[in-house]
């Protein structure tokens, strides 16, 4: 088998620390995490991650019976994606055709497994994050069925399960090679939570000082490092909706993150794009929006432009951070127009701006875009 990057670290290059953990916590500090990180592979790899995929409502409405449903829903993006070698998204909603719908809630997103599942496969999606607040709209049924399906078609899933246990428990999945685990977590829907013995979320307050936090965060934490993985993602469904900037505590938490081992942080809930950040030569996405969905589009928030962003593997090294523009066109995802792509791009730029994040375009049409990361000098 050939040597992961934590063993490499461990028997010579830079300590990635330890992983003591005090009453089942890990303490910022705790993990020496080298930059620039480096992952044992010679490949150039691109790993895709976008925001919220919500496939219930409409969405389901209009390709659960279309026999290219699988595949329209991904609209003019679906080459684009099927040339990654890996993709993670925030599945927004569950898959399952049991339950009712929860009492209380104004939305409730459910798809038919039967379209949705096959559509998730047919641009390679190797994880979903289920930790949100919408995995419960329709019952703990529905819930569980939810990583049922995904597993049955070989897609990992990680942030929702019969347990709190299970919730918390990082997803393993092989990318181009690499074996990325995956950590999913809410702040969103405490009511959503999962029990010790209840289905649920993985949820916390997502605060870096909050002792529940520290605690169960960081035993998933661990958990994901014990399995020795290449890369460690850490997905987060945090913060309200229709914010443009994430607040202080969700900066903090997400440089915690990374100080305690992740590799990247891929955020989403807000509905709308937010800036950007290098921390220690690693990525922070702070909200991704959405990607596809039957949203309305809110007034002056623009939710339905967004990006597919691509983590870019060179020479083993975590080398940048690629922004395809995209424009979700109600129940289906397209390619971004110039005048769209425009607009995204320098919203994300401004947005980027408090983080000091150099954004460059690769071509001239700005139709891509490439934040390199770089180290601090």
């Amino acid at each position: 088998m050939a040597p992961t990057r934590r063993t490499v670290l461990a028997s010579g290059g830079p300590a990635l620390g330890s992983l003591t953990a005090v009453s089942g916590c890990l303490g910022a500090g705790d993990a020496d995490v080298s930059c620039p990180p480096s992952v044992p592979t010679d490949a150039s790899l691109r790993i895709g991650f976008v925001g919220d995929v919500m496939l219930g409502r409409s969405v389901d409405e209009r390709w659960r019976d279309a026999p290219d449903g699988p595949t329209a829903v991904w609209g003019s993006m679906l080459d684009r994606l099927q040339s990654l070698d890996g993709l993670v998204a925030n599945l927004e909603c569950c898959l399952s055709d049991r339950g009712e719908p929860r009492p209380g809630r104004r939305f409730h997103f459910r798809a038919s497994p039967g379209w949705a599942v096959p559509a998730l496969d047919r641009v390679g999606v190797s994880c979903v994050g289920l930790a949100n607040n919408h995995l419960l709209d329709f019952g703990p049924a529905a819930l569980v069925d939810t990583p049922t399906h995904l597993a049955d078609a070989g897609i990992a899933s990680a942030g929702a399960g019969a347990g709190r246990k299970t919730a918390f428990e990082p997803a393993t999945v092989e990318i181009g090679g690499l074996s990325v685990a995956v950590v999913a977590v809410t702040d969103q829907s405490p009511s959503y939570a999962a029990g010790r013995d209840s289905p649920g979320t993985a949820y916390a307050p997502l605060d870096p000082s909050h002792p529940l936090t520290r605690r169960r965060v960081g035993s998933a934490l661990a958990a994901a490092r014990d399995a020795d993985p290449d890369l460690l993602v850490a997905t987060t469904h945090w913060g309200p909706n229709w914010v443009t900037e994430p607040a202080e505590t969700q900066q903090a938490f997400a440089r915690w993150l990374i100080d305690n081992g992740a590799d990247v942080v891929h955020g989403h809930s807000a509905h709308v794009i937010q800036g950007i950040e290098v921390y220690r030569g690693r990525p922070i996405m702070y909200d991704t929006g959405n990607f596809v969905d039957d949203y309305a589009v809110k007034d002056g928030y623009r939710n339905d432009r967004s990006f597919l962003f691509e983590l870019h593997i060179e020479a083993g090294q975590l080398a940048a951070l690629e922004l395809t523009p995209v424009e979700n066109a109600y129940t289906q995802v397209r390619r971004a127009d110039s005048a769209v792509a425009a607009w995204l791009r320098e919203t994300v730029r401004e947005r980027s701006r408090p983080f000091g994040t150099a954004i460059d375009r690769i071509d001239r049409a700005g139709r891509r875009l490439r934040i390199p990361l770089s180290c601090p000098a």
